[in-house]
Formats: structure tokens, sequence, C-alpha cells
């Protein structure tokens, strides 16, 4: 990669990413507030490294929100890359505890593909029980689904990062975050993290708030369930909460940077910079397969789709081909990676753009990356 050094942008790029390189500095000189981070890998090797704005720096590490998410797919495709953990049978052949309340016949496929009916317990989960390795699975286990397995899917915003801590806890007798810890993100040096380290902090940076135009004058429009899954769990003050990055919850507040986000991706699908990827081809069709699609009980959205955990490119979130894969997050971050292209993409940002979730700029990026390296 060739040093990249303007007005507003720093980094590394590939020579064939001038155009791109240009469309960033573009972004960051039409709005002086504007901070990210941006970082690929083309075939397991980096083919992008970039970062501007007031705000973050090239070691800046943030709370990405459910970007966090690709940390619980990504371990559990490990464990059924070791044949540890079966999609199709039972989670109460793993977790007895799960069957009550008519939950017996769900499979892990389901639960983790946002078809189990728990995007929230009865009486709905605190704080402090999600802040806590056990706490929320238990009293998730033990709560009656919204709906009947496998007839609808909503999505699981929080509690599947506490449904698949467990389930990885009663496989292996280590936590998630263990299980990630010791098995990914330490030997592969990922810059990510759950529960960021006391030496890291200093590097972390706040999420800043969205800011509504003056001319949105739409109203929100929820799901009876909308409210009952996320209650007053809004805006930035969980991301930028010590309890909640220091625990590092997997579906919402790993602290990371894009650079990390990328790697990540990257080691699992293609391998980097020469090392062979952590999961097998057969693995990354499994849990990049998208097992649903269509109306989210939840969100209140038509056109959504996952994987195993993962979400699944949509009218929306067209961030590349049919048999990609990744996650966005509320306040504007994304990453993601495409098999069929060998992109791995990651994108960070201090303060996402109105209404939420995956900023368009990120993924028209992803989209346009993977076109323009494989061709």
């Amino acid at each position: 990669m060739n040093d990249v050094t303007t007005e507003h942008l720093q980094g590394r790029a590939d020579p064939r990413l001038d155009e791109i390189m240009a469309r960033l500095d573009e972004y960051l000189a039409a709005d002086p507030d504007l901070s990210f981070q941006v970082a690929a890998f083309h075939d397991g090797q980096p083919v992008l490294d970039a970062w501007g704005g007031p705000h973050m720096a090239e070691d800046s590490v943030i709370v990405p929100y459910s970007v966090t998410k690709n940390t619980i797919g990504l371990s559990v495709g490990l464990l059924v890359e070791r044949d540890e953990l079966d999609l199709d049978e039972r989670v109460a052949h793993y977790w007895p505890e799960f069957a009550a309340k008519g939950k017996v016949r769900v499979t892990v496929r389901q639960l983790l593909s946002h078809q189990a009916g728990l995007p929230q317990a009865t009486p709905p989960l605190t704080q402090e029980e999600l802040l806590d390795h056990h706490a929320a699975a238990e009293r998730l286990a033990a709560s009656p689904p919204f709906w009947h397995p496998g007839s609808a899917f909503g999505y699981h915003a929080i509690s599947i990062g506490s449904l698949g801590d467990e389930l990885v806890f009663r496989v292996t007798g280590r936590t998630l975050h263990e299980f990630y810890e010791q098995e990914i993100r330490g030997p592969l040096g990922i810059d990510f993290f759950l529960g960021l380290p006391a030496e890291h902090e200093s590097r972390r940076v706040d999420v800043l708030p969205m800011i509504k135009p003056v001319s949105d004058t739409s109203q929100p429009v929820f799901s009876a369930l909308g409210p009952v899954v996320f209650g007053s769990r809004a805006g930035v003050e969980q991301a930028n909460s010590p309890r909640s990055w220091r625990y590092g919850h997997p579906a919402t507040s790993g602290t990371g940077t894009a650079r990390g986000l990328a790697r990540l991706m990257a080691a699992a699908v293609t391998g980097v910079e020469g090392t062979e990827p952590f999961l097998s081809a057969n693995t990354v069709e499994q849990v990049g397969q998208q097992q649903i699609r269509g109306y989210d009980e939840v969100l209140h959205q038509q056109d959504r789709a996952h994987a195993i955990v993962f979400q699944k490119p949509s009218q929306q979130l067209a961030f590349g081909g049919p048999r990609s894969f990744g996650h966005d997050g509320a306040m504007g971050a994304l990453a993601c990676v495409d098999p069929d292209t060998g992109l791995a993409f990651a994108w960070t940002i201090a303060r996402g753009p109105w209404p939420g979730g995956a900023d368009p700029r990120a993924v028209k990026l992803a989209r346009d990356l993977g076109i323009l390296l494989s061709s």
C-alpha cells in the first residue's frame, strides 16, 4: 500500500484505489465534523487503512454497537468448524434449562437466526442482568417465546449476545468472551475486544449523538414488540458507559478499530497475510447462508435478512454479493466480508448519520470495493 496524506485524509491504500481515496477525502471536506476509520483486506492482504476527522485518530477505539455481533457469529463458526456445535441440534441438548416454556424443540439454527421468539425476557431484563455472563441467559431460558419458534423472526438486538454467550459456555465451559479472546482475538492480533482492557482505555473515543435534520418531521414507527425489546436503551449512553464497554456485551458493546474489525472478518474467511483462514469454506457457507428474510417482528421492517447471527444484504443494506455477510451498528458502523470477491471491510464512525443503521457511504464503499478489486 502507498501512504496517502491530503488536507483531510490520512492512511494507506492500494494504488488501484485512487478514486476511493478521493471519495473519502470529499466526504471529509464536505463535513468538517465527520470522523471515521475505514479498512479493507482483499484475498487476505491489506488494501485500505485510512482515517480522518476531528474525533478519531489512527488508533482510536470505539464501540460500534451491533457490529460487535460478528464476534458471536465467528465464535459459533469456529465451534461448528471443530464439530463441537451442530446447528441442527436442539438448544436444550447443550443447555437443558432452555427447554422451559415450550422451547424444547428450538434448534441452534433457529436461536442464532432470530427465530426463537426471545428478543426480550419476561419481565424485561435489567442492565445488571445483561452485564453478567449468566443472569440474563437464565432469565431468557425461563421465559416464554413471543411467537411460536420458527413461525416468524424478529431482531434479538441485545438478547442474542446473552444467548450466544451461554450457548458457548455450555459447549466449551468458557464464556464467549474467554473463547473469543483465547481462540480468535489473541492469537490473531485482532484490535477488537469484548471488554476493553485497562491498558487500552486511553485510546477510547466516545460515540457522538446523531443529529436529526430540522426538515425531518417523521415519527418513528414500531411494532408492539419494539418498546418491549429496547425499553430506554437508546442514544449513546450505553456505548459510552464504562460499565458497558469494560464488560463488552457481545451483541452491543465490543470496542476496537476498523482495522481490527476488517482483520477479524478476513482472518475467518480468506486468512490474513498468508495465514490460513480459521473457518473452512464449508463452515463459511453454513454460517453465512441466509436463514430467513422478510418482515421483522421487532423492528417493523420489511426485507430484513439474517444468516447465523450475521445480517445478509438487503435493499437497505446492499454491502456485497449474495454470499456476503456481516453486521451493521445502530450508530453507523459496518463490518462485512464477501467470500466471492475476497473483500473484508470495516467502517467505524464517531457520529453516524440520521436516522441510524449502517452509514450509506460505508455500504456503498464495501460494495464498490468488492466489484473493483475482483474485476
